[in-house]
């Protein structure tokens, strides 16, 4: 049970690096999703939409290393669970037409931000317990 638990947690790890890498990369700086522009523009104005959403997609990508990194994984952790429920609210209340599941977006955050919590506080724990 224990070598299955270390496979999830590696497992979780790398898919949760991966939406940072994915929606940093492809998402916001090769802007093959022009949707999230659009989102930035209608919180942060259209004028500077464009070099927000990349500086965004940057950080996003700078989240996919820290997370690899496994160097101060809690306050990643935490730092992650913040700026999804920020960012997903924010976009509830003022783009909510312009997400991909539209008002539902706000759930599917809850999900990752549940998953971040549980893989960081919950299974990594149980995990230094075995």
């Amino acid at each position: 049970m224990s070598q299955l638990k270390k496979y999830l947690y590696h497992i979780l790890l790398i898919c949760i690096a991966l939406v940072w890498l994915i929606n940093g990369l492809y998402c916001k700086i090769l802007n093959f999703v022009p949707r999230h522009q659009e989102i930035v523009g209608k919180i942060l104005g259209t004028e500077y939409a464009d070099i927000l959403t990349k500086m965004i997609g940057f950080g996003e990508i700078f989240l996919f290393c820290w997370i690899l990194s496994r160097l101060y994984s809690r306050f990643c952790a935490i730092l992650q669970i913040v700026l999804v429920l920020t960012m997903n609210i924010i976009e509830f209340i003022v783009a909510s037409e312009l997400l991909l599941f539209g008002k539902l977006n706000i759930l599917i955050a809850i999900i990752f931000a549940t998953i971040i919590y549980w893989h960081e506080f919950i299974l990594k724990k149980s995990l230094k317990n075995t």
